[in-house]
């Protein structure tokens, strides 16, 4: 009823709402809600009860676009719920594929940053042109900063056929100025969302219609100015006209506070409401959505489909949450009064409803609510038993910040168990509060060594073990996980699947790129720390964990990395051949992966060819069709190897990606691929614009591996062009981060050509004087690389030296063009009717082309193409 394909989304916070019966139409402010639509955004900030919903459900209902809607509140103060609810909502309004693609996206977060998420977001919506509306109501609701930032991100880079539209009861939490400035974001405020006279006499026209008794002019005239055309105070002055209340006793009184003013006017109405339906708001205010289910199990009525068609007609603040009026919520400022007048006057009332919302919750699997309900009702007990069975499913979700909320709201005092606690440790590791998750680790400790010799100590030692490794992963503090696991390794009891059965990888295609594999970090103490644990839990039986296997897998990439090939495969056999493997596919393509490149770099390309066919097997086979992008990236980075390079280009234009992208991190082992293209096809210009691009996103998620490798090709790309001074630059760049970490194989699989760039460099640090330790340092890293590769000797510098391995200026595609028509031995006459030039305009490229080879025949200008191996494509 309320997930969406069984998935973690509720249907009813990305449904459009339904229209409310006998709206005022607001043709004034659509009009200008229209000229608006211009720009990036439209803002609708206004107090509670100005209409902001209402006008923007009208504005959806009439526009005839797509609109996407995501209705917010507190709990969506979790950056991966709040984007994974945005993403939901676009994907429920774009073609069934690109829909799929988009929630498939989600998988990036939390290990990704929201900004390389969002890169991915907007370069998936780039795909087409047709208008788009995103509505997020009640922006109000999200505090958390890392969402704001977000949001004005996405503002910065959404395609012009995307509008946004916002709802809110504060200002914008981020700047807009700039925008209102050049008239990319429409303001629309509290005074132009005011009812006009003529706005307020229609409602009352059609509040008479329906059997309310009718005001004069002059009540009119001084009522709207008296409630400053506020909307919720004309409904309420209705109301309170219906129950047989004459407006003379308060009219002029009702100038000021409009929060004071409904206090006043809500007391009215309900003080007239027959016992039965005031007891049934009284009991069903605590809900934030309501249909017969739920009021049935929260109220003390059998039946409450008649007591809903009853408040239906009484008008009284019902708000319709979709298209049939199925679902409805009350208007959150009635809500807040009756939750006032619940806590205040019916001892007991407010706990116990929340308590039974909590258990029908509960009953029908909607575990978010139910443990909201519960804390509410401060109910912990249940809460705290109720957040242990739903925790591992939030944390698969990576929703963080939704567990550290609900943890921070179970009080100090209450009796938590040290497991729980732990856990609560373990969260706060993951939202990077290390300080705090280190103080709360001691504690755990001293009351894990009170229990005294048993089972439950023994666990509970080897999940703090767990919770401490990932501590350490993230301040590098090794010398506290040696000490802490000296005297418990031998005897760790691993039966937590929180922790040792959690799927780690759901989109990388190397686990060394992830959070576990400490993305792409290399060191002689993660090495040990990974032989210590993974060596227990086998001796412990527990070889075949997932939290074993992509701790072994991450050290066998690794291993392929330092260039330890024998090691690398070892591990891989034992990885292959756990049954684990085959049903999980973050390690099962990282395996396959690995295993081709060692293929590779051992020359047994058919091999590498049979690895990455059994893995694309597996992923048709499984349906994941996520894994095939990354896979044929590595197998037409094989074919170039090979230098099959038909075969690389007829798989890389079955690639999601284009020169026109702004890449996304999310990609860019494909766009690596492409960039190693161009570079063989001589457009050095457009592959390096690609990694300029990629660069910032790997720095932001300080990938040590990504940054290495971009900075490589752009060194590579740059000698190629001539720029020797840059690329030897970049070069150095790329060696002080390789070094830190012992990088070998990133080096040594660019060939040849990065054997003689690392020679260059050497050349070029032995003639200066005074180096530096670190340059020093960097120099012998340099040498040491170079021993690696096989049959790069000192002959070949000085051909890299003296043969014209690169052009002072870069050949066009016309240029290049010419050139292949020479080759074919085509005529000035021929040349011009191929290109659809004239034999003038053929001449002067000619001319042209000669300068940049530096040759004056066309003889000549093939020779000196055969030598830049121009037209080996």
């Amino acid at each position: 009823m309320k997930l969406l394909n069984d998935s973690p989304i509720l249907k009813m916070k990305i449904s459009l709402p339904g229209l409310k019966e006998h709206l005022i139409r607001r043709d004034r402010l659509l009009q200008d809600m229209a000229s608006g639509h211009r720009g990036q955004l439209t803002a609708l900030i206004a107090p509670a009860g100005y209409g902001k919903s209402t006008l923007l459900t009208q504005w959806v209902h009439e526009v005839g676009e797509r609109c996407a809607w995501v209705s917010l509140d507190e709990r969506d103060n979790d950056p991966v719920r709040f984007w994974r609810y945005v993403a939901a909502s676009l994907a429920s309004i774009l073609p069934k594929q690109q829909g799929t693609r988009l929630m498939n996206l989600t998988q990036l977060l939390p290990s990704a940053s929201i900004e390389t998420f969002l890169d991915t977001i907007i370069g998936e919506l780039c795909e087409d042109s047709e208008p788009l509306n995103l509505i997020l109501e009640d922006l109000h609701s999200i505090h958390f900063t890392a969402i704001h930032e977000g949001i004005s991100y996405l503002i910065d880079y959404l395609p012009e056929h995307i509008h946004l539209f916002i709802s809110s009861r504060t200002e914008l939490p981020f700047p807009t100025i700039k925008g209102v400035v050049n008239h990319e974001v429409h303001l629309i405020g509290m005074k132009q969302l005011e009812f006009t006279y003529d706005e307020t006499e229609r409602f009352f026209r059609h509040a008479s219609n329906g059997g309310h008794p009718s005001v004069t002019s002059m009540q009119l005239d001084t009522l709207r100015n008296q409630t400053e055309g506020w909307i919720t105070g004309l409904q309420l002055a209705v109301l309170t006209m219906s129950t047989g209340s004459g407006l003379e006793a308060f009219m002029d009184d009702m100038k000021g506070n409009p929060l004071l003013v409904s206090k006043y006017l809500f007391q009215e109405v309900v003080s007239k409401l027959s016992p039965g339906v005031f007891s049934f708001l009284l009991q069903t205010a605590v809900l934030s959505e309501l249909h017969p289910q739920v009021c049935d199990a929260v109220t003390d009525f059998s039946d409450s489909r008649p007591m809903l068609e009853e408040l239906k007609k009484l008008n009284l603040f019902l708000v319709p949450l979709d298209e049939h009026h199925a679902f409805f919520r009350y208007h959150h400022l009635f809500s807040q009064f009756m939750i006032d007048l619940l806590q205040r006057e019916f001892d007991g009332e407010y706990t116990k409803r929340h308590r039974l919302a909590g258990q029908y919750y509960a009953s029908i699997g909607s575990m978010d609510d139910a443990i909201d309900h519960m804390l509410a009702a401060q109910d912990f007990e249940h809460a705290v038993n109720l957040l242990e069975l739903h925790i591992q499913s939030v944390l698969e979700l990576g929703e963080i910040a939704t567990l550290l909320k609900w943890f921070d709201r179970i009080p100090s005092s209450f009796p938590m168990t040290p497991e729980m606690s732990l856990m609560h440790a373990f969260i706060l590791v993951l939202t990077g509060d290390l300080e705090r998750s280190e103080r709360m680790l001691s504690l755990i400790e001293e009351a894990c060594a009170s229990l005294g010799s048993s089972d439950r100590r023994e666990q509970l030692m080897s999940s703090i073990l767990f919770v401490r490794s990932n501590l350490v992963f993230l301040n590098g503090d090794f010398g506290k996980w040696f000490a802490f696991s000296e005297g418990i390794l031998d005897n760790l009891m691993p039966d937590n699947p929180i922790y040792y059965q959690f799927d780690y990888n759901r989109r990388e295609p190397y686990v060394r790129r992830t959070s576990l594999g400490m993305k792409g970090a290399l060191s002689a103490d993660t090495e040990r720390i990974a032989h210590l644990f993974t060596g227990v839990m086998e001796s412990h039986g527990w070889e075949h964990s997932l939290m074993n296997l992509y701790v072994k897998q991450s050290l066998c990439e690794g291993y392929y990395e330092w260039n330890r090939l024998a090691e690398c495969r070892q591990l891989l056999v034992q990885i292959r051949n756990a049954p684990p493997t085959k049903e999980t596919m973050g390690l099962f393509v990282p395996l396959h992966i690995t295993e081709a490149r060692l293929y590779a770099a051992e020359g047994k390309f058919h091999l590498t060819h049979y690895a990455l066919d059994e893995a694309c097997s597996a992923t048709h086979s499984r349906k994941s069709s996520l894994w095939l992008a990354p896979l044929k990236a590595v197998r037409s980075l094989i074919y170039i190897r090979e230098g099959r390079i038909a075969e690389a280009r007829k798989e890389m234009a079955e690639l999601p990606v284009s020169l026109k992208d702004k890449p996304a991190y999310s990609r860019e082992t494909e766009y690596l691929a492409l960039v190693r293209m161009l570079g063989r096809q001589r457009r050095e210009t457009e592959a390096l614009r690609l990694l300029e691009l990629l660069k910032p996103q790997a720095e932001r998620e300080q990938q040590r591996s990504s940054i290495i490798e971009i900075t490589n090709l752009q060194a590579l790309l740059e000698h190629q062009r001539g720029q020797r001074q840059q690329s030897l630059h970049l070069l150095g760049e790329a060696l002080r981060v390789g070094a830190q970490n012992g990088y070998v194989r990133t080096f040594l699989d660019e060939g040849e050509e990065m054997c003689q760039l690392l020679q260059l460099y050497s050349r070029s640090l032995e003639q200066e004087d005074g180096l530096s330790p670190e340059r020093l340092q960097t120099l012998e890293y340099a040498r040491k690389l170079v021993e690696h590769f096989p049959g790069c000797s000192e002959a070949n510098i000085s051909s890299a030296e003296t043969s014209p391995q690169a052009l002072p200026e870069q050949l066009n595609r016309n240029e290049m063009n010419l050139l292949r028509l020479i080759r074919q031995g085509a005529a000035n006459k021929q040349m011009a009717a191929a290109l659809g030039l004239s034999e003038g305009t053929i001449r002067v490229y000619l001319s042209r082309l000669y300068g940049k080879l530096g040759v004056t025949t066309r003889t000549q200008a093939l020779v000196k193409a055969q030598l830049l191996n121009l037209l080996e494509d």
